[in-house]
């Protein structure tokens, strides 16, 4: 994000400022500054090579092998260099750049901190087993909620991220990750302090890397999904010109229902991939049924209401789609079983697609068609209220009630300009055909 707010940089620059108190006892320390300097240059180097490889995540070891070995504000300065440095995808780099650094930073002497408090040290040099662990556990908590609650300000602050969203979750996900990179630092800590030295200790990040690259091959392969995904997608707003952009509506929907719910982030992605892929049957369509003007006949409307099984066969391959697969295939049933191709009744309809099918005509009545002209937001939402029940679940209507009226209505991709000329709108087909 380009333009980032002024409350923003209000925060980054009261991090900065919180980080450099932390660093004001640090003549005092008599830290081991070569241990400072190849734990910072060991951390910066493999920020850059992982950035250069697309690995995922971060070099968590080092830093947290710094807040075991050396003092606090000496530990808090082993992330800087490397932050600095790191690669800044997005605008401004030089602001990202420094919040990464001092968020880390602050991470880090907090880790620091508690360790020390509890005598880790002391516990890393005898060793004193299993003390060693009940410290370095502590001082990983304080990492991870160091670094959890300062990203959670970030997004509400810089990312507009609701406040009762901005934290939900970040906790929760981060703290088995920071806890296996805790025990490679403590590892990493205890070998360092023993007879073997640092060399020794370094050996430490090799398994880690090797998991690392094999993440990053997992990642890979999830990206080349996601291109062909996007690919599929194109192809039907090509083929479908009226339609333009609905896809990436309706997966927007799909997702602003799905955290309504209080789903995870995990489902919240692949309901909103099931939004995307809804229509990618229409590729099987006859591209003059799709982009006529007027009615279709009874058998025009049979050949169009295949598309739910030509999407189900094209995407039953993509293993991490899960129940977008099913969303696919279900999103044009109806709760009253009149709906197809199966006319499954109630709870025979899988969730994902009773979510799907309130984004798919929530985006189908607030968008121009060749038919018809956009109706207003309010307009649709009590549409869908009169319909749900017999149509639409309930529940998902009232979830994408409460999110607009929390959050507006503004999809990243709009429909085409309205043609001139076109009639008033009249009421929603209810077999939705043309969807």
């Amino acid at each position: 994000m380009e333009a980032v707010p002024a409350r923003a940089r209000a925060y980054v620059a009261g991090l900065v400022v919180v980080t450099l108190c932390c660093l004001l006892p640090l003549p005092e320390t008599h830290a081991p500054w070569w241990a400072v300097v190849l734990l910072a240059s060991l951390y910066a180097g493999g920020e850059q090579a992982a950035a250069r490889r697309r690995f995922a995540g971060t070099f968590y070891p080092v830093l947290l092998a710094g807040a075991f070995l050396l003092p606090p504000p000496a530990a808090a300065l082993v992330p800087v260099p490397g932050a600095l440095l790191s690669r800044a995808e997005q605008r401004p780099h030089a602001l990202r750049r420094i919040w990464r650094a001092a968020q880390l930073a602050l991470a880090v002497w907090a880790a620091g901190r508690v360790h020390e408090a509890l005598g880790g040290q002391d516990a890393v040099r005898t060793p004193d087993f299993p003390y060693v662990l009940v410290a370095a556990g502590a001082a990983v908590l304080a990492f991870c909620l160091a670094l959890t609650a300062l990203e959670g300000g970030i997004l509400a602050l810089a990312e507009r991220v609701p406040v009762r969203r901005a934290w939900r979750g970040l906790f929760v996900r981060s703290l088995a990750p920071v806890a296996v990179h805790g025990l490679a630092g403590l590892m990493m800590a205890v070998l360092w302090r023993s007879p073997y030295g640092p060399v020794a200790a370094l050996l430490v990040l090799l398994p880690m890397c090797v998991s690392w690259w094999v993440f990053a091959q997992s990642s890979r392969e999830r990206a080349a999904h996601r291109a062909t995904i996007r690919a599929l997608v194109q192809a039907v707003d090509i083929k479908d010109g009226y339609t333009r952009g609905h896809s990436e509506r309706v997966g927007q929907a799909s997702m602003m229902i799905a955290r309504e719910l209080g789903m995870d982030d995990a489902r919240v992605e692949v309901l909103r991939f099931a939004g995307i892929l809804h229509d990618v049957g229409k590729l099987g369509v006859p591209t003059r049924l799709l982009r006529k003007d007027g009615p279709l006949t009874p058998e025009e409307r049979r050949v169009i209401e295949l598309h739910p099984e030509y999407g189900h066969e094209m995407v039953r391959g993509i293993g991490f789609l899960g129940e977008a697969r099913a969303a696919v295939l279900h999103h044009h049933e109806r709760l009253d079983g009149s709906g197809y191709p199966y006319g499954l009744m109630g709870s025979q309809i899988p969730e994902s697609a009773r979510v799907v099918a309130v984004a798919d005509a929530f985006d189908a009545m607030t968008s121009t068609r060749s038919y018809r002209r956009a109706r207003p937001v309010p307009a649709a939402l009590e549409e869908l209220g009169r319909c749900a029940g017999a149509q639409f679940d309930p529940r998902m209507v009232a979830a994408l009630v409460r999110a607009l009226a929390r959050e507006g209505w503004h999809p990243a991709v709009t429909a085409d300009e309205e043609r001139p000329g076109l009639p008033a709108p009249p009421v929603p087909d209810r077999q939705g055909a043309r969807r």
